[in-house]
């Protein structure tokens, strides 16, 4: 038994304690996921890389959300590197007032810090839907072009 049982006491209260604020805390991000969920486009802010010509590309910040060795070998012309859980963090590096578009090879990690920046209320960010892999097999810049001239 120890020597001084209130020191054990209020050990066990600051536990308690501090375990009822991670259970509240845990309590309100998912009661904003599922607000988010709720109110959130059908696509989720997923987009194609043949719904963008262009010419818009110029306008879009775009962020290659893969390791930085994936990045150096290969990534879209213009694209910034923020590895995926570092966009929530650096989010304030990311514009308001223009589309961001995240990628990453297949669209699944980028996905991920999408709906974590969407749920922090970035509603300007969009996904690559197939990422990098997706892009490329499209036609990259072109698929716009490409997409549109299968049509007619």
């Amino acid at each position: 038994m120890t020597r001084y049982p209130w020191r054990m006491a209020i050990s066990f209260a600051a536990l308690a304690l501090c375990a009822a604020a991670a259970q509240a805390a845990d309590n309100q991000t998912v009661k904003a996921m599922e607000e988010y969920l709720e109110f959130v486009d059908y696509g989720g802010g997923i987009i194609l890389p043949e719904q963008i010509p262009a010419a818009d590309w110029q306008n879009i910040t775009v962020i290659d959300a893969r390791d930085a060795a994936q990045y150096r070998k290969e990534h879209i012309p213009g694209a910034l590197n923020i590895e995926w859980r570092q966009a929530l963090a650096r989010r304030a590096e990311l514009p308001q007032g223009k589309m961001v578009l995240l990628y990453c090879n297949t669209g699944s990690l980028s996905a991920q810090a999408g709906f974590a920046l969407r749920l922090a209320g970035l509603d300007n960010v969009r996904i690559l839907q197939d990422g990098f892999v997706g892009w490329k097999a499209k036609g990259g810049f072109d698929a716009h072009r490409r997409a549109v001239g299968a049509k007619e």
